[in-house]
């Protein structure tokens, strides 16, 4: 049986963080901002928003297991 993973560094919790909100960020400027300029931007930053999550993940649990 193997150990447990424990807590992740606080470089990728800080990395974590920081990704996730630009996240939210991407989200909140393009459906409160863009969207009165340009639809499709909005509709593009949505997307870049959508692929942060799991590349987020990724970075917070790289090295570990």
């Amino acid at each position: 049986m193997s150990d447990p993973l424990g807590e992740p560094s606080a470089r990728r919790k800080k990395t974590y963080f920081w990704l996730m909100g630009g996240c939210v960020v991407l989200i909140l400027l393009a459906w409160n901002v863009v969207r009165f300029w340009s639809v499709p931007v909005a509709v593009g930053m949505s997307v870049g928003a959508a692929v942060i999550p799991p590349v987020a993940a990724i970075v917070a649990n790289w090295g570990r297991g």
